[in-house]
């Protein structure tokens, strides 16, 4: 009896100890200056008893000294510290987003910048094998601000013949058919969808966060096939919180030993704990990277060191 009373008090402590929070440290000091409205925290904290480094970075929507804007390549990748050393203004934050392709260096996803569609959603992903000839229709999540400073994450739906994207407050699944391109009405049949008026935005999926609460729109938004979202990567991600703060987050990976990178089901949990109310991840993998005035955050995995993107989100000084 004593003995069965040992094995659940150790496998309650394990348990403990593997969905225990990361402790983050401040560390404002190694990427200064910065104002008063933007802190950046590291952790190396143990992530479910394997090595783990990450860092998140907090911005306030409300101090207006701040923009939050995007920059793109047009047809072009840049590393995101081409993309600072292109911004006379030295952005205080660079970081990649979308997903992206590499013939024709094309995004995936949403961007908006100044109120314009820079890029939009991929509707139509084509079937391989038996299924050529059918198509999934997805409607990935974006991350967005409005001129008033507010943030928001939804559910897109985009055209280049419209000026706006349209939202969906909540996710909608796929549908397939045998139609490359469905018409724009077709698809907006498909959700509550209301224009979506916003000055920034950023596009990636799945959504990891919704209410405060860890819910992961993968199956809705088909970004990774099977049991993918449990794989350690490298990842980056954004959300916000309540109190209006803009966070972004990226962890570290792919390095045996000493970052081995997280699962979407951690990377959501990090989000819930640092106080996320709605958050998504974007582009993971090589692709990984948050610049703080010019600095490097986490390592990158590639080993020609940062992978060149399509587009970045900026936070500068006004």
């Amino acid at each position: 009896m004593k003995k069965m009373k040992w094995m659940i008090l150790i496998l309650f402590c394990m348990n403990t100890m593997l969905h225990a929070q990361l402790q983050w440290i401040n560390v404002d000091s190694l990427y200064q200056p910065l104002p008063s409205s933007i802190h950046v925290y590291k952790t190396t904290t143990l992530l479910d008893g394997k090595p783990n480094i990450a860092y998140y970075v907090t911005a306030d929507l409300r101090n207006k000294q701040l923009e939050f804007t995007t920059a793109v390549g047009n047809g072009k990748r840049y590393t995101p510290t081409q993309y600072f050393e292109q911004d006379g203004a030295s952005p205080l934050l660079v970081m990649n987003t979308t997903f992206f392709e590499f013939v024709r260096n094309s995004n995936l996803n949403v961007v908006i910048q100044n109120g314009q569609l820079l890029a939009y959603q991929q509707h139509s992903i084509a079937g391989r094998g038996k299924d050529t000839l059918t198509y999934r229709h997805p409607f990935g999540s974006a991350i967005g601000i409005t001129k008033k400073r507010k943030a928001d994450i939804a559910w897109l739906y985009t055209d280049t013949a419209a000026r706006y994207a349209y939202a969906s407050q909540q996710p909608i699944a796929f549908f397939k058919d045998s139609i490359a391109d469905p018409s724009a009405s077709f698809m907006l049949q498909k959700g509550p969808f209301k224009k979506w008026k916003m000055q920034t935005a950023v596009g990636g999926g799945p959504v990891l966060v919704q209410n405060g609460m860890i819910k992961i729109t993968n199956n809705e938004e088909i970004k990774f096939a099977g049991k993918a979202i449990d794989d350690k990567h490298p990842r980056s991600a954004m959300g916000y919180t309540a109190d209006g703060r803009l966070i972004f987050l990226a962890v570290e990976g792919r390095f045996p030993g000493k970052a081995e990178g997280a699962t979407l089901t951690q990377l959501a949990q990090m989000l819930k704990d640092i106080g996320c109310t709605e958050a998504l991840n974007l582009d993971g993998g090589g692709s990984s990277c948050i610049l703080i005035n010019g600095k490097q955050t986490i390592q990158p995995s590639d080993k020609e060191g940062q992978r060149a993107v399509p587009a970045v989100f900026v936070v500068k000084r006004r």
